[in-house]
């Protein structure tokens, strides 16, 4: 317990000459815009950019070309493992596929992402969409009522 508490301490030197609880909640607010404000103003930005901010990053890019059905699931992914990376679209193919760029030295997550991906995509294969279903059953139950009402005709004459 004393572990946990030693390492959240944080030191703040207030100057004045009558400290008051204002006095500590002024200089606590100071102290937390001054910890959000270093947080937003990271040098580089993270996630989904340009390819020209990926580039200034100097890390080095490598790319790698992906489907329009596949472009939703991959940035949810990649959204999840914290890569950064840049969509352009390739326009030379009829279907348009995208390129996506990412940095070099996240190569391993992007392999990690590339795995789940195709294990969703067999997933995906594996079991029919909603869509279908709802299809069918719409079907089954449209032949049950006519079924049915041919049955109540029969019955009243």
């Amino acid at each position: 317990m004393q572990e946990e508490v030693s390492k959240k301490t944080v030191n703040l030197a207030i100057t004045t000459t009558r400290l008051t609880a204002r006095t500590l909640i002024n200089g606590l607010r100071t102290y937390i815009h001054y910890r959000n404000h270093k947080k937003m103003h990271d040098p580089y930005k993270h996630g989904k950019q340009t390819v020209k901010e990926l580039i200034k990053q100097g890390q080095g890019a490598s790319s790698m070309v992906i489907s329009n059905e596949s472009l939703k699931d991959f940035e949810r992914i990649a959204r999840r493992y914290g890569v950064d990376y840049a969509i352009t679209k390739d326009k030379t193919s009829d279907p348009p596929n995208y390129v996506i760029f990412f940095k070099a030295r996240d190569a391993d997550a992007l392999q990690l992402i590339v795995d789940e991906y195709g294990d969703r995509m067999m997933n995906r294969r594996e079991h029919p969409s909603v869509l279908e279903k709802l299809a069918h059953f719409k079907a089954v139950v449209a032949e049950h009522y006519r079924k049915a009402r041919e049955k109540t005709k029969e019955l009243i004459r």
